[in-house]
This record gives C-alpha cells, structure tokens and sequence, in this order.
C-alpha cells in the first residue's frame, strides 16, 4: 500500500484579499456533489495554462477539523487495535496551518488531529473492554519529543534542565529509538490533555514576519497502546509529526539566530526530499542517516499505515512555495509501504533458575597428571609398538571418553574419589554456526557489527539512571567535575554554531555577496580564536570591500591631461564644415518681416576625411601619444580612463583595479599586462590619442 497524500488549504487571512486565491480544489468525477480530489494551481511562468494534482483527498478552506479527522483519521483507528502502526504527518511551507491542523485550539470544534485521535483510542478501548466483559485490557502512554537544529530534546523535561548534545539515537530491531526518552502513562483523555499542554509550553516557538508563532522544530507524538487478553500482550504505536516548515529567508527577515534555526529546518526538509526522490527512482542508497528527521521518519521503511497532510497557502505570494510542496507530495503518494502487524507477545509461567553451564570457561582447567598418582592407580601397560616409551601422563579433554585405552578398566564413578566434574557430552545444536562451511570477512564483519549494534542498544535502553557519584569524593572535586562537563557541552555547541556561520559565508561568497559573506566570517571568528586562516579571509575580504568603496566614492575628476576630450559625431561633423558660415550669419530673416524673401536651402555637402592613424614608422607622433596614456593612466582618475579609445565605464573599473598593483606604469608592456587590455587595447588607445592631439 503506497502513502495516502491529502490536501488541505487553509483559509485566507485577514491581511489577504479574494483575488489573490489562484489554489483551487476540483473534483475529477463530473458529478458536482463528489468530493474533491484534485488541486489546480496555474503556470507561474503563463497564467492561462494551469497544473494539475491528484491525492487521495482534498479539502478546502470551509472544510473542519472534524470532516477531515472523521475521513482520513478515524478509520486508522480499527488498524491500531489490530496491531499496526500508524504514521500522521503534516508537510507545508511555513504559515500554511500544519499546527493548527495537528494541535487544534481550546474550542470542541476548533480540536486538532492529536486531540481527537486519542479521543478515538480511549473510546475504542472502553468498547473492548466492556465488550469482553474485563478480559481484555487496553493501556496507553505517551512520549512526546522534539527535533530542534538536529537534536533530539525531551519536551517533558524543561529546557533549562536540557543537555547540549540532546539525546542520542540507537536502532534497535530494525526501528529507530531515542535513549533516555520519558514515557508517561495517561489513563484518559483529560490527563493526557494536561500532559499535553504541559509539553507544549517547552516546544520551541517565535515570531517571524510571515507567521507570530512559528514553529522552530519538528515536534514528535508517539503514543504507545497495550492491549493484553490473558496471556497474549500486543503493542502498536501512533505517531503524530508536525514538521516545521520550510523557511525563505528574504520574505521572513530573520536574525542570527532565526537564521541558525532556519538553516537546520531547510536542511532537514531537503534530506527528506532526497529520500523521496532516492525511493521513487528506486536507487541503492537513501539517505535517511544525513538528518535525524528523517531518520526517524524513516519514509519508506516504516510498516503500517502513513498518511501525509499537505497544508497549502491559497493565495499567490505564496505560488512558487505551493508547486514545490505539491511536487514533493506528488512524489511522495508512489512510496509503497509495507502493512505488517506487530507479533504478539506470550506470557508464560516463569522459568526455573538455572544453575549455570557446567562447560566452557566457566569450568576450571584440570592440570597434567601422572597416571600412576591418580586416583584409580591405574597400571601401565607397556607399549606394542617398539622404539616408543610408555605414556606416563594424559592430556584431560571436554571429549566423552569414559575408559583409557589399554587399561581395561573402567573410571571409577565415584565423586568422592574423583574429584573431577562430570563432563557432558556436546549436541549438535552446540556447534558453532557457520563451522565447517564457507565465510567471507565481510559477513564476519555484518556479524559482528550487528551484534555490537544490539549490544550498545540494549545496554542503553537498560541504564535508566547515570551512575551515583562516590559520596566519598569532595565537594571540590564534584565541583571541578561539573565545570569541565559544562565547559565541554559549552565548546561542542559552539563549534556547531561557528561551523553553520562558515556553511553561510561560503554559500554568500560563492554568489558574490562579500558583504554578507564578510558578515558571516566575523561571526564564527569568535568561535574559532587564534585560526589564522579565518583571519586571512576576513582581512582579504574587507580589503577587498574598502578598494570598491573607494572607486565608487572617488569623484569624477576634471581632465587635466593637455588633449582634448574626443568629441562625438556632432562635434566632428562642426568640426569639418568650418567652411560653412555661422548660424548667426546663416540665420534667414522672420516670415513676419517685410524683408523676408524665401531662398531654396543650400546644400551641404558632407567632408570625407581620412582619420589618421598611428603606426610603428611615425616616431615622433607615437612618442607623444605614447606620453599622454601613460600620463592619463597613472593619474588613476575614471573620468580620463573613460576617455580613451575602446574604454567604457566597466573596462575603466578593471583597468584602475589593475593599477592598484603597481606604483608606476612607464613602458608600454605593462599597459599590455594590465587585464583586459591587451596588445590591441592598447592600440586602440594610441590611435585614439593620435588622431586628436
């Protein structure tokens, strides 16, 4: 059974307007009373072409907590009780209503998912249990843990009494278990909202610009049923996840520390992307391990029932997010789920205490004796064979012999005259498996590892409190002990923090933000003290920041070379009809005037000229261009570079970067090392000098 995928879109706020809506459920049946089932969204890049999805279920915005909970959830419920597991999680950007979906408000009508969920075990318990008239018996627990920048922390437990590291993650028959995890038992529904809410307030929230109580971390539900008929115990689990949503940090305008938590969130969300996408492709490897998100989640590996709510924003500031979740959605409804019960566990009558192995290394070692000092007396008889000396010793062995040879007699059986233990002979169920056929190394290695795996999880599950400190020891010292603790989980957290900073200040530095990548870099600087190469970059970057600053600030100085400035073709074409008279003079008289006679416009004809150029065989002429751009380049001033032939306003930029490095330019060869000039740059340059000197 793939995973049923259902959408809901919420309704509009009160900053939104109607004709902003462009999400819009439809049915795909042409019977209007049907419920919808497809989403249409239209084309971002041409509006009168619109996309089309399919899910399991849609509901729009005058859907209620209740259809959606009495549709999709409650007949989850008849699987729970027959010992399947049951996955809810809701997926959207952020603002889209995934907690209000999941957790509700205080009103009946307004009751999340989580809510009426239990409300559905404790009934469905109390029919069973009146039904079998006592015999069967259904308790529930609950553990309620969130994922906040990829660690685990208790949210029964206040955040000041949390560690920095959080709680580690062990595997564990082949599901995902979080060590240290508190479960409280909850009888019934009013206890269980009280346990709720009281969990809540230790959720980590705040305010961003597109929603006030946002979510900053992945909050799990996992509540536990027993339900025991006489000897016959079965458990299944349902797990609520109200994943946060994914964040644009542009339109949320988030600080350093929204920015930290927005990282971790993004991340998380596109590792379970990649598992999508690895799944649907069917590739060897998926990267569940890249994120405890969703190595948790475990999309794909998880037996039982999965249903995923997609949450959807109506209106179009939100359109590229929309069609990226319906993407991820479209994907994820192809994942094929394995519906497997959980195995019943037996109780029996207690087993008897066992007295402990009377083999292997347990048992001590007998040493060499000789036969005529033990305890039989046995004889020796001599050997047949010649050339060989009579044994006057044997090698004590775990094999069944009960008579040596050659003596003829059998050991005496009496403990109290052998002190030896009796010695039982080994089965063949005793052997060693794999013994006597073909093992590689590397299925020596699986063996090993998956026996280490399931030790380090069983010792972990069982150690239910740290080890007592030694009252023997001194304050002092206790003292001394917590300090270093802190102090260690004080530099881990840091570092974490200062290596976020650096991922940032890469990824700026790489689109060419120095500004911000600056920015970056001197945030993790404290972090990491005394690291020269941090040091490097951030001087590298500032000088290079303070060098733009000053040629966007140098002011646009006055050509103080002795040429002229090129004039454009309105010039040159003045310049070459000095022929013609004055306008003054050419001026004909008013029509008004009494002197006005009408006289047909002479023609002018256009001078060709031939534009001089400057070549290697005209010394003299090339000399004084040559002076003139080298005195125009090292007067570094824009406004004269700008001037020269073939140099526009960014060429003229490179150019007076490229001056920075050297103090003087006096030969022409360095003007053709200066970048983007060239040989015929430089050519360019002279010509246009030469011509109008």
């Amino acid at each position: 059974m793939s995973v049923r995928v259902v959408a809901r879109i919420r309704p509009l706020l009160r900053a939104e307007i109607e004709r902003d809506v462009i999400v819009q459920a439809a049915s795909s049946d042409e019977d209007a009373s049907s419920s919808p089932d497809i989403i249409r969204i239209p084309n971002p890049k041409n509006q009168a072409e619109d996309f089309s999805f399919h899910f399991n279920g849609v509901y729009d915005s005058k859907a209620t907590q209740e259809d959606l909970f009495q549709r999709e959830v409650a007949p989850t419920l008849k699987s729970l009780f027959q010992g399947l597991d049951v996955t809810l999680f809701a997926y959207g950007v952020t603002g889209t209503g995934k907690t209000h979906t999941m957790r509700g408000g205080k009103s009946l009508a307004d009751r999340g998912l989580i809510p009426r969920l239990l409300s559905g075990i404790y009934r469905r318990g109390r029919k069973l249990n009146k039904d079998s008239q006592g015999a069967t018996a259904v308790e529930v627990a609950m553990s309620y843990y969130e994922i906040y920048n990829d660690r685990v922390f208790d949210l029964f437990e206040a955040q000041e009494k949390r560690t920095a590291t959080g709680l580690p993650l062990r595997e564990q028959n082949g599901k995902t278990v979080v060590v240290g995890l508190t479960e409280r038992p909850c009888g019934s529904l009013k206890e269980f909202e009280q346990l709720y809410d009281q969990a809540n307030t230790n959720r980590s929230t705040s305010a961003t610009k597109l929603n006030a109580v946002s979510s900053r971390s992945h909050a799990i539900l996992r509540v536990k049923v027993t339900i025991t008929t006489g000897a016959e115990t079965r458990v299944s689990t349902a797990s609520a996840i109200d994943l946060a949503g994914s964040e644009d940090n542009r339109r949320t305008e988030n600080g350093k520390e929204r920015l930290v938590e927005s990282a971790s969130i993004n991340k998380s969300l596109f590792v379970l992307a990649q598992c999508v996408e690895a799944i649907s492709k069917k590739q060897s490897r998926i990267p569940y391990r890249e994120s405890k998100m969703t190595r948790i989640l475990s999309l794909g590996q998880n037996q039982g029932v999965t249903i995923m709510i997609l949450n959807l924003a109506p209106v179009k500031s939100f359109h590229l997010d929309t069609l990226s979740s319906l993407n991820f959605a479209n994907r994820t409804k192809k994942i094929q789920v394995k519906e497997i019960e959980n195995e019943p566990i037996f109780r029996g009558p207690p087993l008897a205490k066992s007295l402990g192995p009377l083999t292997g290394a347990t048992i001590q070692r007998q040493p060499l004796r000789a036969l005529a000092t033990t305890a039989s007396s046995l004889a020796i008889e001599p050997s047949d064979k010649r050339g060989k000396p009579a044994k006057a010793f044997f090698v004590y062995s775990d094999r069944g012999k009960t008579s040596l040879k050659g003596t003829g007699r059998k050991r005496d059986s009496d403990p109290a005259q052998n002190p030896r233990p009796a010695k039982v002979l080994r089965t063949s169920d005793t052997r060693i498996p794999g013994k006597g056929s073909h093992v590689t190394k590397a299925s020596l290695e699986e063996i090993v590892e998956r026996k280490v795996e399931e030790l380090l999880a069983a010792r972990a599950l069982n150690e239910t409190a740290k080890t007592p400190v030694d009252e023997n020891l001194s304050e002092e010292v206790q003292r001394r002990l917590e300090m270093l603790e802190e102090r260690i989980d004080q530099k881990d957290d840091s570092r974490a923090e200062g290596l976020t900073f650096l991922l940032m200040a890469k990824q700026h530095h790489v689109r060419g933000e120095d500004t911000s990548a600056l920015k970056m870099y001197q945030l993790a600087a404290p972090h990491f003290p005394n690291n020269t190469k941090l040091a490097s970059k951030i001087q590298a970057l500032e000088e290079k920041l303070r060098q733009k600053r000053a040629i966007q600030e140098q002011p646009q100085c006055a050509a103080t070379s002795t040429h002229e400035a090129k004039p454009t073709n309105r010039n040159r074409k003045r310049r070459s009809s000095d022929a013609f008279p004055s306008p003054a003079q050419d001026r004909p008289a008013s029509p008004t005037s009494s002197n006005y006679e009408p006289s047909p416009k002479p023609f002018r004809q256009r001078e060709h000229t031939e534009r001089p150029t400057y070549t290697r065989g005209s010394p003299t002429t090339l000399a004084a261009a040559t002076a003139e751009l080298l005195t125009i380049l090292n007067s570094r001033c824009m406004a004269q570079i700008q001037t020269l032939q073939g140099v526009g306003a960014r060429k003229a930029a490179i150019i007076v970067e490229g001056l920075q490095e050297v103090e003087q330019v006096e030969v022409l060869a360095q003007v053709e090392a200066l970048k983007g000039v060239g040989t015929g740059g430089v050519r360019r340059m002279l010509e246009g000098l030469g011509a109008w000197l």
